[in-house]
Order: C-alpha cells, then structure tokens, then sequence
C-alpha cells in the first residue's frame, strides 16, 4: 500500500464526497491530513481530513506543502491525470 505523503492522490471513503479523489497536501499529525480536490476539479475543498477515511492511490503529483489549488491544478495537469481526478469511483 503506498504511503499517505505529500501529492499523494487518494479516494475519499466516508462522507458525502465519498468515491471523490482529492490530493494530499499538508501532513497535520498521526491521523489527519490536509486535502483538497481542488473543488473547481472533483468539487472537494481543502480541509482536513482523517487518514482513515482516505484511501492512496499509486498516483502521486509532485508539489510543495501548502500548495495552492492552482498550483495542484497545473501539477495534475502536465502530468496528464486532470481529466481521470474527475471520475468518480464507485465502491464494491
């Protein structure tokens, strides 16, 4: 399982964005994370977020701790995942 850091793309699991992919952009202690959709993309804000409700994807974008949505915006877009953060993911 790839490790929950900074970039990295998950599936959020609980909650009324469930099946909605957000991307990791703060570490804020043990059990939380601060993601962010960004909300214009998969229409997740940034907040914080319970790494147990997360689940990692083998994606992972390269950006710098704090970025800002446009910053992850530009990131998911010259890597090529900007369309695939916009399909949601339907649990078994």
């Amino acid at each position: 399982m790839p490790a929950i850091e900074i970039g990295r793309i998950c599936v959020k699991q609980v909650g009324r964005e469930n099946g909605k992919k957000c991307v990791v952009i703060d570490l804020m202690d043990k059990s939380f994370v601060l993601i962010t959709g960004p909300k214009k993309v998969t229409g997740i804000k940034r907040r914080r977020a319970n790494i147990n409700h997360l689940m990692p994807l083998q994606d992972k974008i390269e950006v710098k701790r704090g970025a800002s949505d446009e910053e992850i915006v530009q990131a998911l877009d010259t890597t090529g995942k900007l369309q695939e953060m916009t399909q949601k993911i339907k649990k078994n």
